[in-house]
């Protein structure tokens, strides 16, 4: 195989399916298939917009790739725009990055993180970002040889489901 025959795109509104069904694969290789409780009409509509509605002032809430090896879908980045405000300029912070285990050691991630680098760069953001499992160990090991550095001393908060209601009704006292 040859990443000459790799084609990196955007994603359209006709890929949230497939890109579904790619976040779902991501899921069940992370053992967190349980978490799923998203659907197809809710990432079209943060993709895209709502189906059937006028599209074009829509402002996207996050942006996917989808990277296709002689037109088979193989993987996905989706991503989405963040600030720094120490940096006082936007960045990009990967939500997901996923190849089929079948295809990797090919250089298909690694192509995948630089095509959002390069959006990085060119819409002028300050940082590129993601986190990682702490027991992939070889999703770690490849980050580090692309350059990243694994911040230890970050720990990443999270308020969710009942917890998030009971926190936002306390902003009323």
């Amino acid at each position: 195989m040859s990443l000459d025959e790799l084609n990196l795109r955007a994603a359209t509104p006709a890929d949230v399916s497939l890109l579904f069904d790619l976040i779902k694969a991501l899921a069940e290789y992370e053992k967190l298939s349980h978490t799923v409780t998203g659907n197809v009409a809710s990432l079209e509509a943060h993709l895209f917009g709502e189906p059937g509605a006028d599209r074009s002032n829509h402002r996207p809430i996050a942006e996917a790739i989808i990277a296709e090896l002689r037109g088979q879908p193989v993987g996905f980045s989706l991503f989405f725009h963040n600030y720094s405000t120490f940096l006082t300029q936007p960045g990009i912070y990967i939500e997901d990055l996923f190849v089929l285990p079948e295809y990797r050691g090919r250089g298909i991630g690694k192509r995948l993180v630089s095509y959002v680098a390069e959006l990085a760069v060119s819409r002028n953001c300050g940082r590129l970002e993601w986190s990682v499992l702490d027991w992939n160990e070889s999703a770690i090991g490849f980050y580090q040889n692309i350059g990243a550095s694994i911040l230890d001393e970050w720990r990443i908060c999270r308020v969710t489901d009942n917890a998030l209601s009971s926190l936002a009704s306390r902003q009323q006292l």
